[in-house]
Formats: structure tokens, sequence, C-alpha cells
């Protein structure tokens, strides 16, 4: 009687053998209003609201963690940005979604510095906050916080360029170097070879950016191949060429870097730079 138990029991571990665990879902760059809120409603999303504190206090989206980008810009070296994760309760494989007020610039500096210390999978939120709220989707008022978590740290350098990656950049014709500013303040001084695509024109007029296919035009029709090495920067912290970055990835390029000190520390090491004493009178359109 025995054996037939045993082999009772042996067929009945293998039927209850627990199941693998889904992965969840991977996003890619931009994260569209109709997926947020069904990731929402599925509990499987970290949302992060980027926008100063007592704007997050007065309202934000429903279950949104508050880090206002001041706080990761304090001190973003790889190790604080991972404590910062940790501290928000961010796994190493949840799908974060970042937005902000200010059409996607501020998000796409933290979501960039997220991919730099190793968490793939994030994601802009495809409007801002204000158009969210006046879409009339759901909001709330109530502070959220989430277990503290212990997520590995994984630099990406394939994404990161410095000062002296700029300069062994600026004559390899391989490479090319976006400023992402307004004309004008291109015109006026800029990094030596660089092109100007600025951040205004990547928007479109219910969007955060313009459609991938769009995007890829857009690209294309100002002599950028895909198979460039791209690098971006702006005036200070990377919030104008962080919104770049992500245009340049949600068009289809895969090899995009991001020199986050951009232009600001640029100057303050006396590297050298391109001026044009009569910039007001240039051509300030960006063909």
């Amino acid at each position: 009687m025995s054996k037939p138990l045993r082999q009772k029991i042996d067929r009945t571990k293998t039927i209850n053998k627990p199941a693998k665990k889904p992965s969840l879902p991977p996003l890619n760059n931009i994260c569209d209003i109709d997926t947020l809120r069904t990731l929402i409603k599925k509990n499987k999303v970290r949302i992060v609201d980027v926008r100063k504190k007592e704007d997050y206090l007065k309202g934000h989206i429903k279950t949104a963690v508050s880090l206002p980008l001041a706080e990761l810009l304090a001190n973003d070296d790889p190790e604080s940005i991972i404590a910062i994760l940790n501290k928000l309760g961010i796994s190493e494989n949840i799908p974060v979604v970042i937005y902000d007020d200010t059409f996607g610039a501020l998000a796409s500096r933290v979501a960039w510095s997220f991919k730099f210390v190793g968490h793939e999978n994030v994601a802009l939120l495809e409007v801002t906050y204000d158009t969210w709220r006046k879409l009339g989707l759901e909001i709330e008022r109530k502070s959220n916080k989430y277990p503290k978590t212990s997520h590995p740290l994984k630099v990406d350098y394939s994404i990161f360029a410095d000062a002296e990656y700029i300069e062994k950049a600026q004559n390899d014709k391989n490479k090319i170097i976006i400023d992402s500013r307004e004309r004008l303040n291109f015109l006026t001084e800029h990094i030596p070879n660089s092109k100007n695509i600025p951040y205004t024109m990547l928007r479109s007029e219910n969007s955060i950016l313009r459609s991938p296919l769009e995007l890829k035009r857009f690209i294309e029709n100002r002599g950028i191949d895909s198979n460039n090495e791209i690098i971006t920067y702006c005036g200070s912290v990377g919030t104008l060429s962080g919104l770049t970055f992500f245009a340049l990835k949600t068009a289809g390029l895969s090899n995009v870097k991001l020199y986050p000190k951009s232009f600001k520390e640029w100057k303050s090491l006396g590297k050298p730079k391109t001026e044009f004493k009569d910039a007001t009178y240039w051509d300030l359109s960006a063909e």
C-alpha cells in the first residue's frame, strides 16, 4: 500500500509546483496614458513625480511618489541615485513612469539617471501632469511611501559622456554632438563642431514628444545617420538634452549619450567654444 501512496504524493508535488512568476511589462521610453492607467489598476508600476514637493502635495497622479529634481541633482553620483531608488521602493524590474509639468525635460533628466545606474525599465509619461489633470484622470493628494528595496548598481557608461569624452568626439566623423538649447543661445556660443536641434522642435501639440515616425524623419532630415553615435548637451544640468536623449531613442537610434554637466561645466573648465558676436542678426531657424 505504501508504494501507490508515495506515487500519489510525488504526482501531487509535481502538479502543485509553483508557476514561474511572470515578468513585469517592459516600457519603451514613452508611456501612453492608457498603458499607465492599466498599470496603476494592476498595481504594477512605480510612478515618480519630479515637480516641487509643494506641487506634489496639492495633487498628483494616483500612487505616485515625490522626487523633486533638485533632490536628485544635489548629489547625482551613482551611489546616491541608487539610494533614491531604494528609498522610493523601486526594485530592479518594476516599471517606472516619470512625469513633470515642464514638457518632459525635468522628468527626462531623472529617467536618464535611473537608466544610468541600471534601471532599464523606465519611461516618460507622454503628457504633463497639467494635461493629465485637465483630462479628468485619477489624481490624489495623499503622500505615498513604499517599503525600501535593495536595487543593484549597474552603471551604464554607454549612455554617459563627460568633458574629456566630448573633446575626443569633436573631430570624429562617426560621432555627432547635439546642442539642445534654443537657436539664439546656440548661435551666441556653443561647443565647436556641434549641431543645433532645439528642444522646442521635438514636441507635438498633444505630447511631450512627436511620434516615433515623425522624430525619425526629423532626425534624418538633419543629416543624422542611425549609425552615428550621438551625444547631447544643453545649458547646465542636462534637462533639455535629456529630452533630446529620449527623443533620439524614440526615433530608433541606439547609440546615444548624454553629457549631463553640459555647457555650464564646459565653460567653467575653460574649454574652447565657438562664438558669434552678432548672433541676433543670424538666421534663428534650426534648418
